[in-house]
């Protein structure tokens, strides 16, 4: 069975499994460098990435289109989206963006008038909340083992929700809300106060209108690393915001009352001391919670995080190192980013009653062959051993482009920009040629045996989507790739996860004994990664691209 899951919203996208095998899943914001979060509000769209897949839409069974919110006014159990085929307006109806309590979870809705190439398509859906559900869920090495496993779903529009996945035979149970407060409510809090209010959207009550401020939370998250989190305002913040009504202007009214508010709890606070604490504050929140919901219940001891909010590390970290669990997942693409994914996921899940996925991290969009030398530019063959001798003995940062581009937000290596990790003022040089502020970290990809030598757990993390200690000795050989707290945001690698980042992290540590190097994502500031070395070269901030075997230097 061919299905063809489509994000239609932000992070539009479309992903392909056959038979429980995920062949890609690629993201519009990784075309053509288009910009970061683009929707798939253009049908034609999809029908050139399956073109450029060389897959027939007469070969697809099922498509299956993810959830969304309805217009204010609206019913939001019947939500309709506006799209386009060919400069032609075309309505959706879509299954609602959250299932609510007592409903099945897995419950198909079916539609028709889905148009691709000269036909209209019969078409299902699932809730959006569902497919972050089983996204998480079918990735996870719970469903690899036949085993049960929470699910804590927490994206920007709803409120944490904790479920229980059952896959044998398959059954989800809808556990219950954790508290009220939607997943936005960090990234609207700190776009409300100055270090954002550049980039902050006023809040909207149309929920079609959100998210807002998708942009604000890494950032802020990163931002937070200036100030210092006093969990003595906790009572504080439960108390201001036990006195609102859930809404999408909750961040916004906290930020306001916190600075401006005439009893003002910390009045000598800095804006970055308001954003680290209510980040800890969100993230103990979630923590007791969440202990208090399966403390004393039969529950399985696996945890997988699904939504946006898991792309927080701090409230990764603290959740896994909490002892409430043997072990927790986050797949790469936890935000909306695998919503196509998850949407497939779901449908195969369903009609198979098999929840697992056989997929890879590296099944994005191919690599646009690099046919000519860029203008400018020269290149000469060039195997990883080269790359890793150029790295080193230039000490400059490289563009690698390779294979297919990952999924989800991380760069992991194959569309990276790598640089050696020993000189500290390489973090400062690359936040520089990216537009970057200086307070946002650089990631390290770590050879997985040797991180924990360098890195306290340092267990392997190959997603990039938990926080580690950098050990005592190491901060003064990789100063890099510490953050301002001192952690880093760890990616490791093996020969069988990653064989080209772990054969050339393998090179490197032959000539200059770190099993590391930076890594940050190669692309044009506020778009997707680098489609080809054209682009790589038009952007043109580094000395080199290294692609498929061949060295590309600027003359």
């Amino acid at each position: 069975m061919l299905i063809c899951g489509l994000k239609l919203t932000h992070d539009g996208g479309l992903a392909l499994v056959e038979d429980g095998r995920l062949r890609f899943s690629v993201e519009m914001e990784k075309l053509d460098n288009s910009r970061r979060f683009q929707p798939l509000d253009r049908l034609e769209r999809a029908e050139d990435v399956l073109a450029r897949e060389g897959v027939a839409l007469g070969d697809i069974d099922r498509f299956v289109v993810d959830g969304w919110f309805a217009p204010q006014g609206q019913d939001q159990r019947n939500p309709l989206l506006h799209v386009s085929h060919q400069g032609r307006p075309v309505v959706l109806p879509v299954a609602a963006y959250q299932d609510l309590p007592g409903a099945d979870v897995l419950a198909r809705h079916d539609f028709i008038g889905l148009p691709l190439g000269s036909a209209r398509h019969a078409y299902s859906g699932y809730h959006h909340s569902t497919q972050h559900l089983m996204g998480s869920y079918t990735t996870s090495p719970f469903a690899r083992r036949g085993q049960d496993a929470l699910v804590l779903v927490w994206d920007g529009g709803m409120t944490p929700v904790l479920y229980r996945v059952e896959p044998q035979p398959l059954r989800v149970t809808r556990l219950g809300e954790l508290f009220p407060l939607y997943g936005s409510i960090f990234a609207d809090f700190c776009a409300a106060l100055p270090p954002f209010r550049g980039s902050h959207q006023p809040a909207a009550q149309d929920p079609q209108l959100m998210p807002r401020n998708l942009d604000v939370a890494g950032k802020a998250m990163a931002y937070a690393a200036l100030g210092t989190d006093d969990p003595g305002f906790d009572t504080v913040l439960t108390e201001q915001l036990d006195t609102m009504e859930l809404s999408f202007t909750m961040g916004d009214d906290l930020a306001h009352a916190l600075k401006h508010g005439a009893a003002s709890p910390w009045p000598d606070a800095t804006d970055a001391d308001l954003i680290a604490t209510f980040q800890g504050y969100v993230g103990r929140r979630l923590h007791a919670a969440l202990g208090a919901a399966v403390r004393g219940r039969d529950l399985p001891p696996r945890l997988c995080l699904a939504g946006g909010c898991a792309l927080n590390i701090k409230w990764n970290n603290l959740l896994r190192s909490s002892g409430l669990f043997e072990q927790v997942w986050v797949p790469p693409f936890p935000n909306d980013s695998g919503a196509a994914l998850g949407a497939a996921a779901t449908e195969w899940a369903r009609t198979s009653g098999r929840a697992v996925l056989d997929w890879s991290v590296y099944q994005g969009p191919r690599l646009r062959p690099a046919l000519d030398d860029p203008p400018g530019w020269t290149s000469t063959a060039c195997d990883v051993n080269g790359l890793a001798r150029e790295l080193h003995d230039t000490g400059a940062p490289v563009v690698v482009l390779t294979g297919r581009a990952e999924l989800g937000p991380r760069a992991l290596g194959h569309r990276s920009i790598f640089a050696p990790a020993t000189d500290a003022g390489m973090k400062e040089h690359l936040n520089r040629i990216k537009d970057r502020e200086e307070y946002r970290p650089v990631a390290p990809v770590c050879l997985e045996h040797r991180a924990p030598e360098l890195f306290a757990p340092g267990t392997p993390d190959p997603h990039m989507l938990f926080d580690h200690d950098t050990r005592v000795g190491w901060e003064a050989k990789v100063p890099a790739v510490v953050h301002l707290d001192g952690t880093a945001r760890l990616q490791t690698v093996n020969d069988r996860q990653s064989p080209f980042v772990h054969e050339l992290l393998t090179a490197y540590e032959k000539l200059s004994g770190i099993p590391l190097l930076c890594n940050t994502s190669a692309n044009h500031k506020g778009r997707g990664f680098f489609p080809d070395v054209a682009s790589a070269a038009a952007w043109g901030r580094v000395p080199a691209i290294w692609s498929e075997g061949r060295l590309y230097r600027r003359t």
